[in-house]
């Protein structure tokens, strides 16, 4: 008589897989990462040591940890060579143009997106065909234009270029946000007596909060960090901004690098600040216009 074994068989546990190429790859991409961060990184961490430390140590070489830090370099560094001023002046540079940037290329973008009228299309793709315009052809037209209009060695005479300058990429984020809007606000709004401008300001700058904020950002770092027409329109010392303060420090018959460098972190600062406190907006300005 035969008996039937009522015992569950036990599971076949699968073999362990080799670790496969695909991770040796990961672990190496990983490691050279690692290694170009360091190397990026580094020049910004002297530039920090050396804020703080006096000239001596800074010739002298030695760790990024200075032996004996010291605020008296920035404070000397913003006193006696007038950073102050040229904080100052690039604050109401780039202030200025935000502003008019955000007011200008946001209404242009809401006729592009909403609006219909003749040669719309033809209009658009021209500002985007001025992205791969580089920037330098059009300087020596600038001066010129400038010198005739009287606002040469001025701060408009930077705003109003740096605002041109902006129009490409702005209106192109500006019209992506708005095309993202949905057409029935505008339809509701029309119906409750709405009419344009009212539209546009209380219905569809609201939505596009994160595009505006983008758009300034990135209005405003390349404004705080620009140098070539800076030093090419700005003859005054007194109307010199932040970028033309360091080559100031840096053309010294005898250069003191900790007062460069710290001249260099009072530049960086604000411009990180900045970025990491809009971070999130600026991430969301970038995909609502890319999904726009």
């Amino acid at each position: 008589m035969t008996t039937i074994s009522t015992a569950r068989p036990r599971p076949v546990r699968p073999a362990r897989r080799a670790p496969s190429g695909r991770s040796s790859a990961r672990i190496v991409v990983g490691v050279l990462l690692t290694l170009y961060a360091l190397v990026s990184v580094y020049p910004f961490l002297w530039m920090v040591s050396a804020a703080f430390k006096d000239q001596v140590e800074v010739v002298r070489g030695g760790h990024l940890i200075p032996d004996h830090p010291t605020l008296q370099t920035l404070v000397d560094t913003w006193n006696e060579l007038h950073f102050f001023d040229f904080f100052v002046n690039s604050v109401l540079v780039t202030l200025y143009t935000v502003v008019l940037t955000v007011v200008f290329y946001a209404a242009a973008g809401y006729a592009f997106a909403v609006l219909r009228f003749p040669g719309r299309g033809a209009l658009q793709k021209l500002f985007v065909a001025l992205l791969f315009v580089p920037g330098v052809t059009v300087m020596l037209p600038i001066v010129l234009l400038e010198n005739k209009m009287g606002i040469l060695g001025t701060h408009w005479g930077l705003v109003l270029p740096f605002v041109n300058g902006g129009a490409p990429l702005s209106i192109l984020l500006m019209t992506g946000a708005f095309s993202a809007v949905p057409t029935e606000l505008r339809d509701s709004a029309r119906v409750d007596g709405a009419g344009e401008l009212r539209i546009f300001t209380q219905v569809y700058l609201p939505l596009a909060r994160p595009a505006l904020i983008t758009v300034a950002l990135l209005t405003a770092i390349p404004t705080w960090n620009e140098y070539l027409l800076t030093r090419v329109s700005l003859n005054d010392p007194s109307k010199y901004t932040l970028p033309l303060g360091l080559q100031v420090l840096s053309s010294e018959n005898v250069p003191h690098y900790n007062n460069l460098m710290a001249g260099a972190l009072i530049v960086v600062v604000p411009v990180v600040l900045l970025f990491l406190s809009l971070q999130k907006y600026f991430v969301n300005g970038l995909v609502g216009a890319v999904k726009g």
